[in-house]
């Protein structure tokens, strides 16, 4: 049985980004992350729109608000210094119909309450000037809203953490986690399927999609304390390289309500592709096909702000799934970013939820975890 002081669960950009601050902050302590897949970031964090996000959709005083505003900051910083690939492309938030200009108003309030101090409302005319080929009555222009590539990111973090000493326990499942005198002891199968023991003081649950099933392993009810995720899938189309020199900047239409998501929206990657997604349905099993029979669920959500699409345009990309927290009927729900010594864990950190903005909020909630920890 080996001993450590910190087991993280789960190499996703948010357990990367949980180890390197935690072994800035305690450079004493030895530091391992656990991770079931052969390398980091091989679900959620690697299947999304790399959108750095600025902060303006969620609730005042909401993790996500707060964390997403000084998240931003923090990546963009951290690529400047490590030459991480990202762009401030601009995010365009349109009006696609003069009765959600009301929409837009309200987003323009609830951006300002968050701390995002740049957003510019555009008159139609000042839109067209600035995205000739798409068609709004009037849009919210986010300039510091932008795209990072996600693996590169995942990289640098890993590189650093293993640089401080973290050390990087890939293809280990674990099988049960266990509160003892000490800590916390974790059950886990090695890469050969052998069972391997650890005990440590502080378990860092950063499981993503499994996030719950760590948490139950602890003995936390998921459904009295809402911690239970339904999988929620979202898949993309990518647009014809043809057309990609059509749109510069990022185009989201308005929030409704009711969406598990900010619905069917047009992102640009850094190779200069354009794509559509994603749209959002919950489900049972984590299934990373696209159906390209939704081609016209895609094609009739764009057409109404890209006059230019045509169905033809429109080809499977990819999917991805998120670990939300709650259904289609539910309100919103914040991050759980928590430390369980009230449920008597002490030195168990929940990080149950973490859907979008997530990987925008990655270093902050790193920060976050790493100032909770105190042996």
């Amino acid at each position: 049985m080996e001993k450590t002081d910190i087991v993280i669960i789960g190499a996703g950009v948010i357990g990367l980004a949980v180890a390197l601050q935690t072994v800035e902050n305690h450079p004493q302590k030895t530091i391992i992350l656990l991770e079931q897949h052969e390398t980091f970031g091989q679900e959620t964090s690697s299947r999304n729109s790399e959108v750095i996000h600025a902060g303006i959709y969620y609730p005042r005083g909401s993790l996500k608000a707060r964390l997403c505003v000084e998240g931003k900051n923090l990546l963009y910083d951290f690529c400047r210094r490590w030459d991480v690939p990202c762009q401030k492309t601009g995010k365009l938030i349109i009006a696609r119909e003069l009765s959600e200009i009301a929409v837009l108003e309200d987003l323009m309030e609830q951006g300002a309450k968050n701390g995002v101090d740049d957003l510019v409302y555009l008159e139609k005319a000042q839109v067209r000037r600035l995205e000739p080929h798409i068609y709004t009555e009037g849009a919210i222009l986010s300039p510091s809203t932008g795209v990072i590539h996600s693996h590169r990111l995942m990289s640098q973090l890993d590189f650093q953490a293993r640089q401080s000493g973290v050390l990087m326990g890939y293809r280990h499942r674990v099988t049960a986690v266990e509160r003892i005198r000490a800590g916390y002891r974790v059950d886990l199968l090695d890469p050969e399927n052998r069972r391997e023991t650890l005990t440590c003081q502080w378990l860092i649950n950063a499981a993503g999609l499994h996030a719950d099933r760590i948490a139950a392993m602890l003995g936390i009810d998921l459904d009295r304390y809402g911690y239970r995720i339904t999988p929620c899938k979202g898949e993309y189309f990518s647009i014809d390289y043809a057309k990609s020199n059509l749109v510069s900047r990022l185009v989201y239409p308005p929030p409704l309500q009711g969406l598990t998501g900010l619905g069917i929206h047009l992102t640009r990657s850094l190779d200069g592709r354009l794509r559509l997604g994603p749209n959002s349905f919950f489900v049972d099993e984590l299934d990373y096909r696209v159906d390209p029979d939704h081609a016209g669920e895609f094609y009739e959500a764009a057409r109404t702000f890209l006059p230019f699409l045509e169905l033809t345009d429109l080809q499977p990309e990819m999917a991805g799934i998120r670990p939300k927290l709650q259904g289609s009927e539910k309100a919103f729900r914040d991050f759980i970013i928590q430390h369980e010594k009230a449920r008597g864990l002490e030195g168990a950190v929940s990080l149950v939820g973490i859907e979008s903005p997530g990987l925008t909020c990655c270093l902050s909630i790193g920060r976050m975890v790493a100032d909770l920890i105190y042996c």
